[in-house]
């Protein structure tokens, strides 16, 4: 029995980048009918579909669906969450971790869906100033907690791979709200999220 892998795709988009990557591959000086290049249109166009697919997610819905009234009001963090993105300049990956914290007001809301949010918002053609904000809001504004706290930390091709080309500079970004405005609170989310405490 053959291989076969299933993906779903807009095939309309998926032709026109198909069609626009191989026209680019032919004005790099390349033979996009070269057998190593042959499929390479449609992985790209399927490859950056994946890597944008957070504008069809609405990081509020996925919040919303795992959002359980609880009675606590002590700092939740989840740390070292994975993230993978695109430069919107340079159209070259950025990767990192993100490290989000909330303080509940009456509300909670699953674990993984934290992690979703990060991926919602960096699965799109980004920057990270904004994203560390776009990830923030929208946990402010669906969970309404007492404050909410965002730190990122990503390493950039565009910086790395062209450019200055500085292989081990990382960029780091942070917004905070609520309580986490008070150099207290917002002291302890940092020392807890460099710690090792595992």
């Amino acid at each position: 029995m053959a291989y076969k892998k299933t993906e779903q795709y807009d095939e309309d988009v998926t032709a026109g980048l198909i069609k626009t990557y191989k026209e680019s591959i032919d004005l790099l000086g390349e033979d996009s009918e070269r057998e190593g290049l042959l499929k390479t249109p449609e992985r790209m166009a399927k490859a950056m579909q994946f890597l944008t697919q957070g504008y069809q997610l609405d990081a509020h819905a996925i919040l919303e669906s795992a959002k359980f009234h609880e009675d606590v009001n002590e700092m939740v963090i989840v740390k070292d969450i994975e993230l993978y993105s695109m430069c919107e300049h340079h159209m070259l990956p950025f990767y990192g971790k993100a490290h989000i914290a909330y303080i509940p007001n009456g509300y909670i809301t699953g674990l993984s869906k934290i992690a979703r949010v990060v991926d919602v918002y960096s699965r799109r053609l980004q920057v990270q100033e904004r994203l560390t904000h776009q990830i923030l809001d929208a946990i402010k504004d669906t969970l309404n907690p007492q404050g909410v706290a965002v730190v990122i930390e990503a390493s950039h091709l565009c910086m790395m791979m062209r450019g200055v080309q500085k292989q081990n500079s990382v960029t780091t970004t942070s917004a905070f709200s609520g309580q986490f405005e008070k150099n207290e609170t917002r002291s302890e989310f940092m020392k807890l999220i460099s710690a090792t405490l595992h």
